[in-house]
């Protein structure tokens, strides 16, 4: 029986194990990282993986929207400076090795079966496959939900993490890089319902990993100012009144958890108060 798990068990470290070939064998020579063991051989994988994301996503979308669709999506006085998304850069940079810890830590953590994590898709089918993402996306959301919330409500913890990433509170300071411009800690629990979810769902491996980095992407989309106005997406416009009022919109990938727990603003709704609003004043 002890056989058998450590032959399963060894399917998730073979996983991970290839998955550190494809990266480090491309960035970095083989006699800095093969000397390594699994565990620091992972940790840099996810490091550099999650560097590159981070940087080529978010170049990728301020050259889209704010110069090849200049005065499309944003108005110019709302493109922020080179010296913010600077300053993003150098928090995300500063707190990417404390972020990158985290999956580092689950796999390991799925290595030596103390999970609910899966390796074959062929183990539950592909009914129970989505099933078992849907029932993990929800704990997600809602995880994240009341941790992002309660960042903002006990006030030391406000003061001393969730304060770095509210310093861009305006349209024209708000940058896809502001999407992992946080304190490490701060990063890392909000990110922590991802952790926690896997002793509760059974979730095929490679999808946990994906989801993880998915959301590297996804963080750097809210933060764009853009209104995608796709019901029921948590999209940049809401994320932005979030940064502007402090007190809405706390919601990650929907506007489920702000509509169920009445923290929600809709970027639509603010829009026509604003223009009322201005219409009185003349």
């Amino acid at each position: 029986m002890a056989a058998v798990e450590n032959a399963y068990l060894m399917q998730f470290v073979d996983e991970t194990s290839f998955y550190n070939r494809i990266v480090l064998s491309h960035l970095l020579p083989a006699n800095l990282w093969e000397p390594l063991p699994h565990f620091p051989q992972t940790w840099l994988r996810n490091f550099l993986a999650g560097t590159l994301l981070y940087f080529i996503s978010g170049f990728l979308w301020c050259f889209y929207i704010y110069y090849l669709k200049i005065n499309v999506y944003l108005p110019k006085d709302a493109i922020p400076t080179m010296k913010a998304m600077r300053l993003q850069m150098f928090v995300a940079m500063k707190s990417m090795p404390w972020y990158t810890l985290l999956p580092t830590v689950s796999e390991y953590m799925i290595e030596h079966g103390w999970t609910k994590c899966y390796s074959r898709l062929g183990e539950f089918g592909w009914i129970l496959y989505f099933v078992y993402i849907a029932i993990y996306l929800v704990f997600v959301e809602f995880g994240i939900y009341w941790m992002h919330r309660e960042l903002h409500d006990i006030k030391p913890l406000y003061k001393l993490l969730h304060a770095t990433h509210h310093i861009y509170n305006k349209q024209n300071t708000l940058s896809p890089f502001a999407g992992l411009a946080f304190h490490p800690v701060d990063g890392i629990l909000q990110a922590i319902p991802h952790v926690i979810a896997l002793f509760i769902v059974p979730i095929h491996f490679t999808t946990h990993i994906g989801l993880l980095f998915i959301e590297a992407i996804w963080t750097a989309n809210i933060h764009d100012c853009i209104h995608g106005n796709i019901w029921p997406i948590m999209g940049a416009g809401y994320h932005t009144i979030h940064h502007t009022t402090y007190k809405h919109n706390y919601g990650h990938y929907t506007i489920w958890m702000d509509w169920m727990f009445g923290s929600l603003k809709d970027p639509l709704l603010e829009e026509d108060d604003n223009k009322d609003g201005s219409k009185k004043a003349k």
